[in-house]
């Protein structure tokens, strides 16, 4: 792995996994009052686990854990249409579907970091427009 696009690749999907991976509520609280759409948030996840196989190809990540991105990006994919409607934050509370990527996501962060205890990403900054 030493092409750098692999490593943001690859930095940008343990930061997610370890969104995923955390608890309910610290997810919604790191939400905070970003209104980021249900859809949004499973097709990046989508898109990241799309890729996992050419990260493991080049040896960004081990078969095992390019295994478990894809369970995930399975298991997103079996989220209907209706349930990928409105925001992330009602979904992660009310959505079984979240309850079932969750350890899928510790699993990943267990084999590829050792833990799945891992700190959130900084939130991105809203866009302003300084027009």
């Amino acid at each position: 792995m030493n092409h750098l696009g692999d490593v943001n690749l690859r930095t940008w999907t343990l930061r997610f996994m370890a969104l995923l991976a955390a608890d309910t509520q610290d997810q919604i609280a790191w939400l905070g009052e970003r209104e980021l759409e249900t859809k949004d948030a499973v097709e990046e996840v989508e898109l990241l686990c799309r890729i996992s196989e050419g990260l493991a190809e080049r040896g960004a990540f081990e078969p095992e854990e390019q295994h478990v991105l894809q369970a995930i990006g399975r298991r997103l994919g079996e989220i209907d249409g209706a349930s990928r409607v409105g925001l992330w934050a009602a979904a992660l509370a009310t959505d079984p579907a979240w309850d079932e990527i969750r350890p899928l996501a510790r699993q990943f962060l267990l084999k590829t970091l050792g833990d799945w205890r891992q700190p959130l990403p900084r939130p991105a900054r809203p866009h302003t427009d300084d027009r």
